[in-house]
């Protein structure tokens, strides 16, 4: 069995971090996103994945390499534009052959991984499975239909009005049958090849596609707001390890990870929150679920809930939340500017101005 992991697209909704980095590459708890569908791949014992890249193609490579690291042997698959995901798959077929594979979006975060479904899998083999999860706006995401059994009748891509709250979670898995599905299929209204179309022809000719739902923790990492949240489940999963230098005007309190080369000066780090390597944090406060990247500095500042990218500095910032910081990025206060009041005021006026 092979994995098919789609690492292009442009990553709008995380702009203006993804105008100069892969949104995949964004950081959760320290780790690029992608990193965790790859080592959950690696875990299901899947060896050989093919990795779609796009116009960040050169970030991805460098970061992943050969995928030895993780006991892959990984192979590039270029694609010109993100033309959807079925056409990811019309683009990889000398790659997959004629093996099974799993799909997984490369910027999906999933706690626990994918082992026991990938175990499923091969065992009863049906020609298309899917993951589905219940959502409360399912008007962005692929929708599928189930009938009183359960079984899956019709899917939806981004539909105005949804005919259930089922969302397709981005985890696929494929017999060679969707081979002839994506070559059968038109390009929707949004100029894309979508793989919905691909599993509603299996569907149409009788195939056996099935469903799973997961109740476990899945977050499409697309936005701001749900990298923070993915950032803090991650977090809610962390153990204590200080390798770094904390000295004793310093407080720790609850789950912290310091890397080594991490130098924590007159601060209080309250868990669960993790610093990278090299970073120096001075005179300041790190609350709940905050990733500080490799070779940041802090000082004199307050942050939580928030990541914070490699080699950035926050000085004199009274309070940082809920925010993502890219890569190489300074935060100082603004000048002081002189306030003053002009009056006008007549004869036997009384003002009261607000210091």
């Amino acid at each position: 069995m092979k994995a098919l992991v789609l690492s292009g697209g442009a990553g709008t909704r995380l702009r203006p971090i993804t105008h100069t980095s892969a949104k995949q590459m964004v950081p959760v708890a320290n780790k690029p996103v992608l990193f965790y569908g790859l080592e959950a791949i690696a875990d299901a014992g899947i060896e050989e994945v093919g990795i779609i890249v796009g116009e960040t193609a050169q970030e991805i490579m460098d970061a992943v390499g050969d995928g030895s690291k993780m006991g892959l042997r990984v192979t590039y698959i270029p694609q010109e534009e993100p033309l959807g995901l079925a056409h990811a798959v019309l683009i990889a077929r000398d790659f997959l052959g004629d093996d099974d594979f799993v799909m997984y979006l490369g910027d999906n975060f999933i706690l626990g991984g994918i082992t026991g479904l990938v175990e499923e899998f091969r065992q009863e083999r049906p020609d298309a499975q899917i993951l589905l999860t219940q959502v409360p706006d399912p008007r962005a995401f692929g929708v599928a239909e189930l009938d009183a059994s359960g079984q899956v009748i019709g899917l939806e891509e981004k539909p105005t009005h949804p005919k259930s709250d089922l969302a397709l979670v981005g985890v696929y898995l494929f017999t060679p049958a969707v081979h002839e599905a994506v070559r059968a299929i038109k390009p929707s209204w949004r100029d894309e090849l979508e793989i919905t179309h691909a599993i509603e022809w299996l569907i149409r000719q009788g195939k056996s596609v099935r469903s799973t739902r997961i109740t476990g923790y899945w977050k499409d990492t697309g936005g701001v707001e749900d990298m923070l949240e993915a950032n803090r489940t991650v977090l809610e999963t962390l153990t204590t390890k200080i390798e770094g230098d904390v000295d004793d005007a310093s407080e720790i309190i609850g789950r912290v990870k310091i890397s080594e080369g991490a130098v924590v000066r007159r601060s209080r780090i309250v868990g669960p929150a993790v610093i990278g390597a090299d970073t120096s944090i001075t005179d300041s406060y790190v609350g709940p679920f905050t990733a500080i990247s490799d070779n940041c500095r802090v000082e004199d500042s307050e942050i939580e809930f928030s990541i914070i990218l490699g080699d950035s500095s926050i000085t004199g910032v009274r309070r940082l939340e809920s925010s993502l910081v890219g890569r190489n990025v300074q935060v100082t206060p603004a000048p002081r500017t002189r306030a003053a009041h002009r009056l006008i005021l007549g004869d036997n006026s009384k003002v009261q101005i607000s210091s």
